[in-house]
């Protein structure tokens, strides 16, 4: 059995008990806030050093610390690597953040649903233009929508890149926690991945992150695009 998988009992109690305290909407990277656990952090951090990626697509923009952490990373890197942030309904704690922060040159925001063809089309020439491309989804938690964010946005990951669905561990959460809510068990970011996994072949998931950080909001949820078959039938190159 995996170390994450011999975890989740106490980590889904561990989330359960938490939740009274916000405890995710009480963290900050660089001061900013970001609604999301140090052990997520941990693992999109080991993503982006691996691939150094020249394009990150980060759908959610919230109070601005995702962008943020992301475009922290990437400038620990060097290089010219961006961070497209998608939000249909920015708000102005977020905006703020971003336009006042040291980084926001390395953050490219893009008003409008990610699953709008305008928006899909804009990401599309970024990703045409800089490779290699990860994606973190994080915008809208109801399974139709991250369906689709994965059937738009996935092509645009490069080969042994990733796409991040995180808040996938609803799935595993009480159904109560989320009364009153469009999202929840059965319909969530978790049966998303699911679906999108029994008809799209091009993904894995990578279970490595998740069984060394053990305490995530995105079990089953970091997905490797598989290396594409070379003209011979050898296996491409990391970053196609």
């Amino acid at each position: 059995m995996r170390p994450s998988q011999q975890m989740k009992a106490i980590n889904l109690e561990w989330l359960r008990q938490a939740a009274p305290h916000r405890h995710l909407f009480e963290h900050r990277w660089l001061g900013e806030r970001f609604f999301h656990l140090p052990g997520d952090m941990i693992a999109l951090q080991e993503i982006v050093s691996a691939v150094r990626p020249r394009l990150v697509i980060h759908t959610g923009i919230a109070a601005g610390g995702g962008p943020i952490f992301m475009a922290s990373i990437l400038e620990l890197l060097g290089g010219d690597g961006i961070v497209a942030a998608v939000d249909p309904a920015l708000r102005p704690e977020g905006r703020r953040a971003i336009e006042e922060h040291p980084l926001r040159r390395r953050i490219r925001v893009l008003e409008g649903s990610s699953i709008d063809p305008q928006i899909v089309a804009s990401l599309r020439a970024l990703a045409e233009e800089r490779s290699p491309v990860v994606v973190v989804l994080d915008l809208i938690h109801v399974q139709a929508h991250v369906e689709r964010e994965l059937e738009l946005l996935g092509p645009l990951v490069t080969p042994n890149s990733y796409v991040v669905v995180l808040d996938t561990v609803m799935e595993d959460l009480p159904a109560e926690m989320f009364e009153g809510r469009p999202y929840g068990k059965g319909n969530n970011p978790g049966t998303a991945v699911a679906a999108f996994l029994q008809r799209d072949d091009r993904f894995e998931v990578d279970y490595s992150f998740e069984d060394r950080v053990l305490l995530t909001l995105a079990p089953g949820g970091f997905l490797r695009r598989r290396p594409e078959p070379a003209a011979d039938g050898l296996a491409a190159s990391p970053g196609g």
